[in-house]
């Protein structure tokens, strides 16, 4: 008899895993910039690990497109271009697009009771005028969205946008919406899926998609 479906221990992570994470997370805040080099000494005095599953670490993040390589020069946190902020938000809007059809033509009603406490985090950090807060009950509000459609596999492709999006919003601190603009895009979006009104709600996911990425890029141009 096959053996197949025995359940079995979980292995732990790995160092490597546990180093990716934290390498992660600092390019999503910014506190690895981009176009910030990583240099292996420094890295891993700071983190505590030995060169090996740092170099593991950092190839992974590669792979992933988080970090680029140079010939003889090193490693550095991927800068995003213009073109990738687009591609980015063109695949968030993908995304998002399908989790509203689901969700509105499903319970309409459970999105509406995990939305609104998101909804009230971002009015809470809104009036913080703390941008970094901001960015978080922001991107929260997104994956709580895409979560409520009950598709695992539209949660893993946001998943995988996490870290670029965050990247993105990072970039977009100067040129942030204004508070009160933030949260009344955030409640159409809600106030939609409440009314049951699909196409306004299609259409305001577009709008803000759209919006974010045209912030970002006259940001960066004015920076320039």
């Amino acid at each position: 008899m096959s053996s197949s479906g025995h359940l079995r221990p979980v292995p732990r992570r790995s160092t490597a895993e546990l180093i990716a994470d934290q390498l992660r997370s600092a390019i999503m805040v910014g506190s690895l910039a981009p176009g910030d080099q990583l240099g292996e000494a420094d890295l891993a005095g700071r983190l505590g690990v030995s060169r090996g599953p740092l170099r593991e670490a950092m190839q992974r993040l590669v792979q992933e497109g988080l970090l680029r390589s140079e010939r003889h020069r090193g490693l550095f946190v991927r800068e995003l271009t213009s073109e990738d902020v687009r591609d980015i938000y063109i695949a968030r809007l993908a995304v998002e697009r399908t989790a509203c059809e689901v969700i509105m033509r499903g319970n309409r009603g459970e999105a509406v009771a995990r939305l609104t406490p998101a909804l009230e985090r971002l009015e809470e950090a809104a009036h913080s005028d703390d941008r970094d807060l901001m960015s978080d009950a922001d991107q929260a509000f997104h994956q709580t969205l895409v979560s409520c459609s009950g598709n695992s596999r539209l949660e893993r492709m946001a998943q995988t946008l996490l870290v670029e999006t965050r990247m993105c919003l990072t970039v977009m601190q100067e040129t942030y919406p204004e508070a009160e603009e933030l949260l009344q895009e955030h409640r159409r979006i809600l106030d939609a899926i409440v009314d049951g009104a699909e196409n306004r709600l299609l259409a305001l996911i577009e709008e803000h998609m759209t919006d974010t990425v045209e912030r970002i890029n006259a940001g960066r141009t004015a920076g320039d």
